[in-house]
């Protein structure tokens, strides 16, 4: 890493969140005083190694412009695509002009409101020096079974090598780009930014997080983001 490398969040917010059933997307919907992407944001913003945040926003979106956040000066934005990696993609190419091959993308959920500053900067220290990136994530305690069609349990999983994906998930701005152009191109499934790199035969590292950095996909998990955001603070 030279001391010219920056370090960009990019968030791709374009989702429309069904399994919320709700009359908006998740990701404005109400939480702590303001709203799910503006918690979010407000704790990305705190890392000071981040040059900007992008965030990839739906074209139709009219709950963006509202937000306060989104003045703020070190927030881009780039139009959301179909799927969360046409998002990213998408947001990576606004900052073709601004970003280096070298320098570091994190990739964070915008439903993801609980994540903490200190998380996020552990993240970039342990990964700075790294020859892929990788991601936080968390070893599984459940016991996990593989079921069939019927939803019958057909096999119990060894769990000793199952780890739960979070974000964000940290790659070099160049080679995410070209991983998620190749598997755009070929029709790949890209399921998390990590999955694009495993594709091209890398090996991202699993970093160590917190348990309460919780994704937002159904009606109770805003409670819980609720009491989450009250216990750290």
């Amino acid at each position: 890493m030279t001391e010219s490398t920056k370090f960009w969040g990019i968030v791709p917010a374009a989702g429309v969140g069904k399994r919320m059933q709700a009359d908006r997307p998740k990701q404005y919907l109400a939480l702590n005083n303001s709203t799910v992407i503006e918690q979010t944001l407000t704790r990305l913003l705190q890392v000071q190694q981040l040059t900007g945040v992008v965030v990839a926003i739906s074209q139709e979106d009219p709950y963006w412009p509202t937000l306060e956040i989104s003045k703020n000066p070190r927030i881009y934005t780039a139009p959301g695509g179909k799927e969360r990696a046409d998002s990213v993609l998408s947001a990576l190419k606004s900052i073709a002009e601004l970003a280096d091959e070298n320098d570091w993308v994190l990739v964070h959920d915008a439903a993801r409101p609980c994540i903490t500053p200190a998380d996020v900067e552990n993240l970039i220290d342990q990964l700075k020096n790294h020859s892929v990136g990788g991601i936080l994530g968390l070893a599984s305690h459940d016991t996990l079974k593989s079921v069939n069609d019927e939803l019958a349990i057909v096999d119990t999983v060894d769990r000793s090598t199952i780890w739960r994906a979070l974000t964000p998930q940290m790659f070099r701005y160049g080679e995410l780009k070209q991983a998620l152009e190749e598997a755009a191109e070929k029709g790949w499934i890209v399921t998390d930014d990590a999955s694009a790199l495993e594709l091209q035969g890398k090996q991202p590292k699993m970093i160590t997080g917190r348990s309460d950095n919780l994704k937002i996909t159904r009606p109770e998990d805003l409670a819980l983001a609720q009491f989450y955001l009250e216990q750290q603070q």
